[in-house]
């Protein structure tokens, strides 16, 4: 589909599970200009700081473009024939659950629904998970103990229709942005709209709220019920709605029996949410990895939904409980069966009809019988030699699993390793003995599903570079190989996508949620048109809201509330490892910065991991605002940057997870996470884990800026791409013996002009590279962190710079700062300019100024902060 604009082609955004539709246009150099899409049904046009960056992360440096064995370069034909024969040899001599697929919310569902296939139908194990085991397994599985099926109720227009937003373990205003966005715009035409934030944390998702309910870590089943007891208490349980449920008077016992005082909140705070909640009808509950990311998250969720079915919140305009997902498509992943547990449209491994159903509908030699390893089990199982074949695809395991250090080990020490990527540069990437080049967003043909049943077409609008194939081209052609033929003879998406539409149809007639027959008799041309569609789409049913006519998909058609009573995390704080140790995302990246970190703009506003601890905490360690410090847990290690701040409550430390040993090799986050898991989703605990935190006593700390890329040995490193090249934080354990020699080989220089400015005794040294007038890298490093312009000298690398070793913009060249407004590159040194230029007192005047904060808003809370800073310091002059 193409709008009035020249060669414009409508696709989707291949980040969060918002789903927002883009725009995006090709010039002839390989490169995307990207708009959001004004007429998506998601964003309406409006994207976030990653989204609006996404023309910046396309381009094949770094790009994967050719089939690799054992490192080194081959032709498709032989690496497929290797992958195929490794595979059978290793079902024949082992069994198939000898072997695993590791998956990823960045497939497109054709790709999931190949995948999917090759794994549960042909090769007859179900060892087939996803990364999306991470992040939202916890609400499938509460989703099917109420419902009898994973169902999201309502839709994104509930979020604007609702007179109370309760956010759960979400930090929407950074994570899913232009959901948040919605809300506050309609906050803003109904003032009297609420909105609630629960979390540990304030975050930027407190900013615009009525409340924030800052719980103990792992409480949230406790509070939710606490709720339970205190509808029924006001007498505000829906008595017509709960004939349609079962096990009320179960779950209400269990609630009773349970203390809310556990949360840490006063009993004020405590009444004043349960009022709220319960005399606003029209109320939406959002909940994210706060609540599905524990051991016992599927608890958490179905307390959430507890509430809902009690009161008859549920599928009517503005109330209802709303699951958001972090991948682009999670979703697609639920909705195919690419969870070791589950089947393709929603149907259940466990139920024997249910796998006749497919069996049948594939013509396939067998079925898998049962469910198969999850994710933590799946790599347990091949670092115990179980696994001995693994086809890793799209993900990053080596960093984003828990325990990351033992799966490194794990994917290493199995047999036979295949990854199908864009790029042979991550952590897991390195460990293949097959690389195989698959297309990437922007080169891809397929559909996503959004956090609100919305399924959209991904477009290509770049070329296949080098001998890139699509996913499911790749999958296919394995199972060709294998012996399959005749069912991966695909020609097309599409033709993938219709298959999959009419096994949905076998669906319906069982009776469940997910029937998209409507869509299985599309030839390329509508399929390639195919407009955003929310489903169902059936001969009996186009969309809608879900529940609020008391029908459900358990057996006797009923919901059924479930008996929860909070747990605490299984990870306990003792002496060694005092700290609760949470993890999470900011603001301008994403995962594990495959993607985002090939933008300069996204790496300028927070460049360095860090360690966020409550003031009282770090003054009793001894430790200062930048300091590095130390951060062990049972399971591992990790040097961070410390940042003060009081929106840590004291006793827990939160630290972002994207860092990897590509961009920081002791920030691997996920090595200090514990693998435990939730018993009944299967999903990690990744916020509660525990850790000791020390100071990290360095000889030396620097700073350096390079036209090209660094080659650190330092014990401490972080690097980030700048428009001019690249930065990077340094420490060392001991001071080099020679200042100059240590520069030339960090930066790949031998033989360049040098200026220095070394004073041994102190410890100290400034080391600038250039070549015909143009620096080349510069180096500045000192016995404590070094107080130098670091954005300004970013600019530097590639420019005539001959007064770089002071570290200092010229009097007649403004440094903007520090990034705050990614969308617009604003700095914080031009905010606080135009804030006492223009006598500037809101964050509107700003964005009216600067444009900082009028595109995706997320930025508005560090707005905000700013000006509440200036007239602090305005009032105390």
């Amino acid at each position: 589909m193409k709008d009035d604009r020249v060669c414009e082609i409508r696709s989707t955004c291949p980040y969060c599970g918002v789903g927002c539709g883009v725009c995006l246009s090709a010039d002839a150099a390989g490169g995307l200009e990207v708009r959001g899409d004004p007429d998506h049904p998601a964003n309406f046009g409006k994207l976030c700081s990653k989204g609006s960056a996404l023309g910046e992360t396309v381009g094949l440096e770094g790009r994967l473009l050719a089939p690799r064995v054992g490192g080194t370069d081959t032709d498709w034909d032989s690496a497929l024939s290797l992958v195929a024969s490794r595979f059978k040899e290793t079902i024949a001599q082992h069994g198939p659950e000898s072997v695993g697929f590791y998956v990823s919310g960045q497939l497109l569902t054709e790709d999931y629904y190949v995948a999917n296939k090759l794994m549960k139908g042909y090769i007859g194990a179900a060892n087939i998970d996803t990364n999306s085991r991470l992040c939202m397994a916890s609400t499938v599985a509460g989703h099917r103990r109420a419902f009898g099926t994973d169902t999201v109720p309502g839709s994104y227009e509930d979020l604007e229709e609702a007179d109370l937003v309760v956010l759960v373990g979400s930090n929407l205003a950074w994570c899913h942005p232009v959901l948040y966005q919605r809300i506050l715009r309609a906050r803003k035409k109904r003032p009297e709209m609420k909105l609630v934030v629960i979390d540990p944390r304030r975050t930027a998702s407190c900013d615009g709220a009525d409340m924030h309910l800052a719980l103990k870590a792992g409480t949230d089943a406790a509070l939710f019920n606490g709720l339970l007891c205190a509808i029924h208490d006001a007498g505000a349980v829906d008595k017509r709605f709960v004939t349609h449920v079962n096990g009320f008077d179960e779950t209400l016992a269990a609630a009773s029996s349970d203390r809310d005082a556990v949360t840490g909140l006063s009993d004020a705070e405590l009444s004043a949410f349960y009022d709220l909640w319960i005399r606003t009808e029209k109320v939406v509950t959002v909940f994210s990895q706060g609540v599905n990311q524990s051991s016992s998250g599927t608890d958490k969720v179905n307390a959430i939904l507890n509430c809902h079915l009690a009161t008859g919140r549920i599928g009517l305009p503005g109330m209802g409980p709303f699951s958001v997902t972090g991948q682009p498509n999670a979703m697609g992943g639920r909705e195919v069966g690419g969870l070791a547990n589950m089947l393709a449209c929603h149907l259940e491994l466990e139920n024997a009809d249910h796998r006749a159903a497919v069996h049948e509908f594939w013509g396939s030699p067998q079925i898998a019988q049962g469910p198969g390893l999850k994710a933590v089990e799946m790599f347990r199982a091949a670092g115990e030699g179980r696994i001995k074949a693994l086809w890793i695809i799209h993900t990053n395991p080596a960093v984003s699993m828990p325990d990351a250090d033992a799966v490194r080990q794990a994917i290493a020490d199995c047999e036979f390793v295949v990854v199908s990527d864009i790029t042979a540069e991550t952590d897991t990437a390195r460990l293949a003995d097959v690389l195989l080049p698959a297309t990437a967003w922007g080169e891809k043909e397929g559909t996503v599903t959004g956090s609100d049943r919305l399924i959209s077409r991904q477009r290509a609008a770049l070329p296949a570079p080098g001998q890139a194939r699509p996913d499911w081209d790749i999958l296919a052609e394995v199972g060709r190989r294998m012996g399959w033929y005749e069912a991966f003879d695909y020609a097309s998406p599409a033709e993938i996508f219709c298959e999959y539409a009419a096994l949905s149809g076998v669906a319906g007639k069982l009776g469940r949620d997910f029937d998209i027959s409507g869509k299985a008799e599309m030839d390329d041309r509508a399929y390639d048109a195919m407009a955003p569609f929310h489903w169902p789409q059936s001969a009996e049913r186009q969309g809608g809201r879900f529940f609020a006519d008391g029908k459900f998909y358990h057996p006797d058609g009923k919901a059924r509330m479930v008996p929860v009573r909070y747990r605490p995390p299984e990870a306990k704080q003792a002496p060694r490892y005092p700290f609760r140790f949470n993890t999470g995302r900011i603001r301008d990246q994403w995962h594990t910065m495959t993607r985002t970190a090939r933008s300069p703009r996204l790496a300028a506003h927070l460049a360095e991991p860090f360690l966020d601890l409550h003031p009282g905490d770090a003054a009793r360690l001894g430790i200062s605002h930048a300091d590095l410090v130390r951060v062990e847990s049972p399971e591992g290690r990790a040097i961070l940057r410390a940042r003060l701040t009081d929106a840590q409550q004291p006793g827990d430390v939160f630290a972002p997870m994207h860092w990897t040993g590509e961009t920081a090799p002791c920030a691997r986050v996920d090595a200090l996470v514990a693998a435990v898991t939730d018993p009944v989703s299967g999903q990690p605990e990744s916020k509660a884990s525990v850790v000791a935190v020390t100071k990290f006593q360095a000889a030396w700390y620097g700073f350096a800026v390079s036209s090209r890329a660094m080659i650190p040995r330092s014990a401490y490193w972080a690097r980030a791409r700048t428009r001019a090249g690249w930065r990077a934080e340094l420490a060392g354990s001991t001071q080099p013996e020679d200042w100059e020699a240590e520069a030339r080989a960090l930066f790949g220089l031998p033989d360049a002009e040098v200026q220095t400015l070394i004073d041994r005794r102190r410890g100290l040294a400034r080391i600038a590279f250039h070549q015909d007038g143009q620096l080349l890298a510069a180096l500045f490093a000192g016995p404590q962190p070094v107080a130098v312009k670091r954005d300004f000298l970013a600019t530097l690398p590639g420019s005539d710079a001959p007064d770089a070793l002071t570290g200092q913009p010229p009097a007649d060249r403004p440094d903007p700062g520090p990034l705050v407004c990614s969308c617009f590159n604003v700095g914080l040194n031009t905010i606080l300019a135009a804030i006492e230029e223009k006598g500037l007192v809101s964050v509107d005047q700003i964005g009216a100024a600067l444009e900082a904060g009028t595109n995706c808003g997320s930025c508005r809370p560090e707005l905000a902060a700013i000006l509440a800073s200036t007239q602090t310091m305005e009032a105390a002059e």
